[in-house]
């Protein structure tokens, strides 16, 4: 007794002492056994420990790790995948020794890095499975596909490839995760190879194809194919399992025993190294003491027994167990607190007591304080919140799950491999990695001070605007907002390029008139393009017609007055005709009849100004199609040119730009005196041409960060690299001109670090070729920011006679000085030297002054091209050009390959410099100068970091965070010396679900990566409530672990061990927002785990059911969601498998699949008749595979032509035509409407309910055999599948044979943009009401809900029959007839007075027909998200209806619909027509207990239901036939969850 005093009263010193110095006394063995004698000598606890333990696994089954570890390195490129396929080939033949581990390790040896990431399945699972779509030939281990022909005959190839053309099939479809050989030629037929590698066949039939590939034969695809799968299933990880404390206010569990099943759990885990239980580390205590293994084992028992107490806190002392919980974890080592922050945050509940004793230091304290003003400031985190930040980018630790995170490392990876492999490393590595250098989103604005503009007004010299004020102050002059203000300056100036012949012409004229009409402050100019052929005349062309009557009448008057005659004529103009010579000529006769129109129509007319130069401005500008509307300079997108889009685009522009003016001027940078245009136009945005193939987002860049010894003129070896060192070698053997004419090779160049690097690629024998090349000279005089190199891609196999400029080229950089280089190539890229050396003139007569001719003779005439050679192949495998075609590689970026004939000038590499300065160069350049390097070096140093940064996926800007203290306050834990490392920074109260999550995902961090972490404490004060009621697990392995016997182990699971027993658990499992798992086996309770009354362990096993496919879907047309759309999931083989209807709300939609390959197509019948599929997430077909990272789609669809006024939701009848306006009458008026009482068809009841738990599923069954037993009507259940049991899902098939109904469950996936939950109970009650319009299928016309726990006494089909007058829903209200319960009746004061009504949500009946018609689902799925945050009053999510019926009209019930003791008095009990069992505030009487006095005839039903599950267990005991024989009374589908994804729409 006084020892266990002892070690219970240690206080804040006991940790230490057990932890480090008792570990240390000369004497510690002597005190160990002490303690245990004493102990054991007065130790009376019984009974063992107890647990809950978790796994997931996939449907699916595992597959080879060859097979994933390729999968995984095919992300990183196709040519590592190949590597390894030909590297692995000796693995499963060589001698190891027969082990797993030794499996494993020649597997990564083949790969030669070490993977230690756990890889998951699912990519390799994708090529499994879409090889199940293609049944192998008959007794086939391998086999190949030709264009529909399958063989595994070795020797067959060749016929089938020559009859391959006569097929006349279609190539195969290719996907974009498959494995094309590198040396394939696309034009040839497409062999697909089906096998699994590491195979003995596979090398053989694989070097077969592989030699057809590289001799231009066949297009080679492998695809993962296994001829005999494995068994087991694959133990997923990156989830995380809570195990939360019930209230027990009301009794809710089920009194029926369980018979456990016999689990092999490790109850104590041995394998936990520190393990410590009261501040004695029992991992190290059985290290040392091998010996007393039992003893210790008792020892732990008793002492986790003492701890695990639950009683209740009292409220001062939770107030400081935030800090209290911190100040715990920072006195630990540093190795050890990330350890303890997960030990204390994941079983907080037992901790708790315990950490109160801990003293805060006022140092911790205060530290605390001061950081949290910044994080708020400068993060906007609140004490008590959490992030996560990796080389500073925010992870969002809600929306990204453990394969996001690891997406964001692995590219981080790169980024900083790339780096380092440059030379840079240390805190220069992370100052480069900061750097925002993402391609900017700007818009790029043309020059609009051309001559070729004719500005129709001009606000500050015109008449007519002498009344506005004219200072720029006027702009900081207070307004209201979204008024535009009247200042005589041309602020916004609007250009109209347009084809006056073009039939929108007239309409964007029109909106051009209505800004001036109406005193806009908008300076309007137009440019006319028209035919500007000198011998097309205005009398044969309309346009140029038009463009000389607008000169004639501005000379004659003004350009005002000659756009108002262009208005004349385009009202001439019927809608929907084209502009005519004679429209043009009637205006001309009708204002000027004395004019002679053959003057100034004619051949000879004066008037033909600006004809030439509107069409070179146009074309010079490079703006695109036309008709072309820019804002200051700026173009509108297509899409903004519909006149009434314009119209609000341009007032939008209007204000937008006006703040923008208002800073400049503000800040001094804009005066009265300047030019407002030339302020506009000398904005670093405006650039003299905008070129789309520059500006557009999808960009390709070259992997400059190899470095090698290697040049390209050693062709032979050049050959043999692969495409990273190629590039390495292209990038070694180039010699740059610049500015001042001087190679930056030699020693007397300028020190100038030159931001820009340009690559000319290109024919320099051909003509495009040389013109690319003399623009690239030209523009780099006007700059010294660029110099220029450049690769040749011949158009035909060299030859002395077709290479005579490029060896030219080639000889002059070698060998002379760099300024004479520049001027020769110079003169070689000219067109006349070209023609002249090509009819046989000498070279050297073109040598320029001070070259050292002989030298260069010398190289010139050299018969080695290896130079040549080396550039062709490099331009055919890396840059993926054909023969002599053109590119131009900026910074490492290609942009190419350039169309034949496609302007790319002196202009574009303007825009080209201005882009890289303005988003990179100049960043990076300031960054490489600061480390010193010298400038040829340098130079080089920022192409080669700017290709690598900039290829990069664009994301959120890094955040740059510089916390004021971490002396007291933070963990921190120090990266390796010398090695590069990952900045980590994390923010976290260490009592919250965040810290329970993230304290175990640092741990496995700290093992896969090398970081810098700081971890900082931001805790909240006064807390009132215990801050967490759960235990978590987060399951994550950081890699492959083994079992003693050196195989693989099952894989990881989540193990609650030494839990409480008092407590009654639920088992929820939080997993990534795209996986669907349910519970597959297990006999307990997991709504509610009772530990004491289960032997040992409570094991619970789920399965991931469903990847699912989330998206978002619009009318093309209207921009609106296609209400009632219908889409299906399917197979090549099976197109229908699931399908789904489109949500009015944001077009949302969801589909479950499974990996493989899957058709997404519209659903046959009207979705079909009346849409068309336009465009997938921009892509031309509609074909997913499935990925844990790529699971979410936007799309559009088109109504067909002779569809455009049919309405999805309407059958054509003008019954439902009426139905809408007359329900809109009833919701407004108050109006009656007669709802005529249709029969279905089939005529069958439809009854939804929803249950968890094994005490509610009991009543579940008993609810559906009172409605059985009162009704002849066919009955349909619908249950929601999310939350139901194991056993609940095997017994259903049969009480659905034994009392003949139909049933189907139903599933929804929470979608991801709706409040998120996280209590249970709160979703289980949002499922009853929020997504009724999407689990249904578009057949059930009527819905009842009927809770659980009710006992119907009724035929329901009264009540389906029931008029509800138009409302889509009907409700019972609450009744009120039990005085003494008063009391308890909160909605007869406060918020809810004014609701006037409140329903009881036990049973609802509702027309989904008239759902959605009146669109009742948009305005339940933004109730959750306004409501909730709108009043407090709205606690929990069973409150819905009443929020909602000024937005959805709701028909009241009568009252003896639902009766319920709670609230009715006794005597209406005998008009009840069902009776709910509802909970009593007053009494909390148990629910079993007040089922078997409330309801007489409860128990009847009870003993009837067990009977059948007695019979139904001794059935499956004996394997009876009868057992199982049918899995579903669904209508006409498969398995009885087969429509769990069929919505409703709106």
């Amino acid at each position: 007794q006084v020892v266990f005093n002892f070690v219970n009263a240690g206080g804040t010193h006991k940790a230490e002492l057990f932890s480090s110095s008792f570990l240390d006394f000369p004497y510690k063995m002597g005190i160990l056994i002490a303690v245990l004698g004493v102990w054991f000598s007065c130790s009376f606890v019984k009974g063992d420990s107890k647990a809950v333990t978790t796994s997931l696994t996939t449907k699916w089954s595992s597959t080879p790790l060859l097979l994933e570890t390729s999968e995984f390195l095919s992300e990183e490129s196709q040519e590592k995948f190949w590597n390894f396929v030909e590297a692995s080939q000796h693995i499963k033949t060589s001698e190891h020794d027969g082990k797993e581990t030794s499996y494993y390790r020649a597997v990564l040896l083949s790969v030669s890095v070490v993977l230690r990431v756990n890889i998951q399945p699912i990519t390799a699972n994708i090529s499994i499975q879409i090889a199940a779509d293609e049944p192998p030939p008959k007794g086939c281990a391998l086999f190949f596909a030709v264009h529909g022909e399958k063989t595994c005959e070795y020797d067959s190839l060749g016929t089938l490839l020559r009859t391959a053309s006569e097929r006349y099939l279609p190539k195969p479809f290719l996907f974009k995760g498959d494995h094309t050989y590198a040396a394939s030629s696309p034009e040839r037929p497409v062999v697909i190879l089906y096998a699994e590698i590491g195979t003995e066949n596979f090398y053989r039939f694989h070097k077969l194809l592989a030699i057809k590939a590289e001799t231009g034969e066949i297009t080679y695809v492998l695809r993962h194919y296994i001829a005999n799968p494995s068994k087991e299933k694959v133990y997923l990880s990156g989830y995380g399992v809570e195990l939360a404390i019930k209230s027990t206010e009301y009794k809710a569990k089920d009194d029926t025993q369980v018979k456990g099943t016999d689990v092999n759990a490790t109850v104590i885990d041995e394998d936990d190294p520190i393990d410590e239980v009261q501040g004695f580390l029992f991992g190290k205590l059985r290290q040392l003491y091998p010996d007393l293994s039992e003893e210790l084992k008792e020892l732990r028992k008793h002492l986790v027994e003492s701890t695990n107490e639950m009683a209740p806190l009292k409220v001062w002392q939770l107030q400081d167990l935030s800090f209290q919980t911190a100040a715990r974890i920072l006195a630990a080592p540093p190795v050890d607190a990330l350890m303890v922050m997960k030990d204390l945050s994941q079983n907080f509940p037992t901790k708790a007591r315990a950490i109160t004793k801990t003293v805060v230091s006022l140092e911790l304290r205060t530290e605390i304080e001061e950081n949290q003003k910044y994080f708020k400031g400068t993060l906007g985190l609140q004490p008590g919140d959490s992030a996560l930040f990796i080389n500073g980018l925010h992870i969002d630790l809600d929306t990204q799950d453990i394969f996001s995170l690891f997406d964001v490392l692995r590219n981080e990876a790169r980024v900083m491999e790339g780096l380092h492999r440059l030379g840079i490393e240390g805190l220069s590595l992370h100052n480069v990695l900061k750097l925002n250098i993402q391609p900017s989103d700007s818009d790029y604005a043309v020059d609009i001070r051309s001559p070729a503009i004719s500005w129709i007004n001009n606000l500050e010299v015109d008449s007519r605007y002498n009344s506005w004020p004219s200072s720029v102050q006027e702009l900081l002059r207070p307004t209201f907002p979204g008024v535009i203000r009247q200042i005589r300056k041309n602020f916004h100036n609007l250009v109209l390029i347009v084809d006056p012949t073009h039939e929108t012409t007239a309409e964007l004229l029109n909106v051009a008139e209505m800004f001036f009409s109406n005193h806009i402050p908008l300076r309007i100019g137009l440019v006319f393009v028209v035919n500007n052929c000198d011998d097309v005349d205005g009398l044969q062309d309309p346009g140029v017609a038009l463009l000389r009557v607008y000169n004639y009448v501005a000379q004659e008057m003004d350009n005002n007055y000659a756009f108002q005659t262009v208005m004349s004529i385009y009202n001439k103009v019927k809608t929907g005709d084209q502009l005519k010579v004679e429209h043009v000529v009637s205006v001309l006769e009708k204002q000027y009849p004395y004019v002679e129109v053959n003057s100034v129509l004619g051949i000879d007319s004066a008037y033909d100004q600006n004809r030439k130069a509107a069409k070179s401005y146009y074309e010079q500008t490079g703006v695109g199609p036309l008709p072309v509307v820019l804002f200051n300079g700026m173009p509108f997108q297509k899409d903004q040119l519909d006149p009434d889009d314009l119209e609000t685009v341009t007032m939008h522009k209007i204000l937008e730009t006006t703040s923008i003016f208002q800073r400049a001027v503000y800040l001094g940078e804009l005066s009265n005196d300047q030019d407002v245009v030339e302020y506009i136009m000398n904005q670093p945005n405006v650039v003299p041409r905008i070129n789309s193939r520059i500006l557009m987002s999808d960009r390709e860049y070259l992997d400059l960060t190899a470095m090698n010894n290697f040049y390209v003129d050693d062709f032979a070896r050049f050959s043999t690299l692969d495409s990273k060192d190629k590039t390495a070698a292209v990038a070694n053997s180039m010699t740059y001109l610049t500015k001042r004419g001087m190679s930056s090779k030699e020693i007397y160049d300028d020190s100038f670090v030159r931001p820009v690097t340009f690559w000319i690629v290109g024919d320099f024998d051909k003509p495009s070729g040389r013109q690319l090349l003399y623009d690239a000279i030209k523009h780099q005089k006007s700059s010294n920011n660029v110099r220029i190199s450049m690769i040749n891609n011949p158009s035909e196999e060299p030859n002395s006679s077709n290479t005579i400029v490029a060896k030219a080229i080639w000889a002059a950089l070698q060998t002379q000085t760099s300024n004479n280089a520049k001027n020769f190539i110079t003169k070689m890229a000219k067109e006349e030297i070209a023609k002249a050396l090509e009819a046989g003139a000498d070279i050297l007569e073109f040598a320029v002054g001070g070259m050292d001719t002989n030298i260069f003779k010398e190289a010139y005439e050299s018969p080695k091209v290896d130079f040549i050679l080396s550039h062709a192949i490099y331009c055919r495998d890396v840059l993926k050009l054909k023969k002599g075609q053109r590119a131009v590689i900026s910074n490492g970026r290609i942009i190419g390959p350039l169309e034949d004939g496609e302007m790319f000038n002196q202009d574009d590499f303007h825009l080209l410099e201005n882009i890289i300065l303005k988003t990179s160069g100049q960043k990076i350049k300031s960054q490489i100068q600061q480390l010193g390097f010298e400038e040829d070096l340098a130079s080089d140093l920022v192409m080669k970091v700017d290709a690598l940064l900039s290829a990069q996926p664009k994301g959120e800007a890094r955040i740059e965070y510089q916390f004021f203290e971490e002396r007291y306050s933070a963990v921190k834990l120090r990266p390796k010396e010398g090695e590069t490392y990952f900045d980590v920074v994390a923010i976290v109260d260490p009592v919250t679900r965040d810290a329970q999550r993230l304290a175990p995902l640092l741990l496995v961090l700290n093992q896969l990566i090398n970081m810098n972490l700081r971890v900082f404490m931001n805790c909240q004060s006064k807390l009132s409530d215990m801050p967490l009621k759960s235990f978590y697990r987060y399951v994550l392995e950081p890699e492959i672990s083994f079992t003693a016997d050196n195989s693989f182990a099952s894989g990881p699971i989540a193990k609650f061990l030494d839990m409480p027993q008092s407590p009654l658990f639920t088992l929820n499992l939080n997993t990534p927002e795209s996986w669907m798992v349910e519970s597959v086996r297990t006999p307990y309770d997991l709504d509610n785990i009772y530990l004491e009354e289960v032997d040992n362990v409570v094991a619970a096993e789920y399965e991931l059911e469903y990847l699912l496919l989330e998206g978002h879907c619009y009318d093309i047309t209207t921009g609106q969601p296609p209400r009632g759309l219908q889409f299906t999931l399917g197979t090549s083989t099976n197109p229908v498998i699931v399908d789904t209807i489109v949500m009015a709300n944001l077009g949302y939609f969801q589909l479950k699949a499974n990996p493989g390959a899957w058709t997404l197509r519209l659903r046959k019948g009207r979705s079909e008749d009346i849409y068309r599929i336009y465009r997938w997430d921009s892509t031309r077909n509609t074909l997913v595979s499935f990925l844990e990272n790529l699971l979410s789609l936007t799309g559009t669809v088109q109504k067909k032509l002779d569809m455009m006024n049919e309405d999805l939701l309407s059958d054509g009848t003008s019954e439902n035509e009426s139905g809408f306006w007359e329900s809109l009458k009833w919701g407004f008026t108050g109006g009656q409407k007669n709802e005529d009482v249709k029969q279905d068809k089939d005529d069958v009841l439809n009854i939804f309910s929803v249950a968890s738990g094994h005490l509610y599923e009991r009543f579940l069954r008993i609810m559906m055999l009172s409605v059985l037993k009162h009704t002849k009507t066919p009955l349909k259940f619908w249950f929601l599948k999310n939350y139901l049991s194991p056993t609940f899902k095997e017994f259903i098939p049969y009480m659905a044979e034994k009392y003949n109904f139909q049933y189907e469950l139903v599933q929804y996936k929470w979608p991801r943009w709706l409040h998120q939950q996280t209590e249970k109970q709160r979703i289980i009650w949002g499922y009853k009401i929020l997504f009724l319009d999407v689990l249904f299928p578009l057949a059930v016309d009527k819905i009842l809900f009927v809770d659980a726990d009710q006992i119907v006494r009724t035929d329901l089909k009264e009540l389906r029959d029931f008029n509800l007058d138009g409302a889509p829903y009907g409700y019972t209200p609450f009744c009120d007839s039990r005085r003494e319960m008063d009391g308890y009746r909160f909605w007869k004061s406060g918020y809810w007075m004014a609701i006037h009504l409140l329903w009881e949500k036990a049973l609802y009946f509702q027309k989904l027909q008239n759902f959605s018609v009146l669109r009742g689902g948009i305005a339940v799925h933004h109730l959750p998200c306004t409501v909730e945050t709108a009043t407090q009053s709205y606690s929990s999510l069973q409150d819905l209806p009443n929020n909602m019926i000024h937005q959805v009209p709701i028909k009241s019930l009568p009252q003896e619909w639902l009766w319920c003791e709670t609230w009715c008095d006794d005597s209406s009990k005998k008009r009840a027509k069902t009776i709910d069992l509802c909970n009593n505030p007053m009494t909390k009487e148990p629910k079993l207990q007040a089922a078997m006095r409330i309801v007489p005839e409860w128990q009847d039903y009870d003993q009837e239901i067990k009977q059948l599950h007695n019979l139904f267990q001794k059935e499956k005991e004996t394997g009876s036939p009868h057992f199982g024989s049918k899995t579903s009374k669904s209508t006409g589908r498969a398995p009885a969850c087969s429509f769990s994804c069929c919505c409703l729409h709106h």
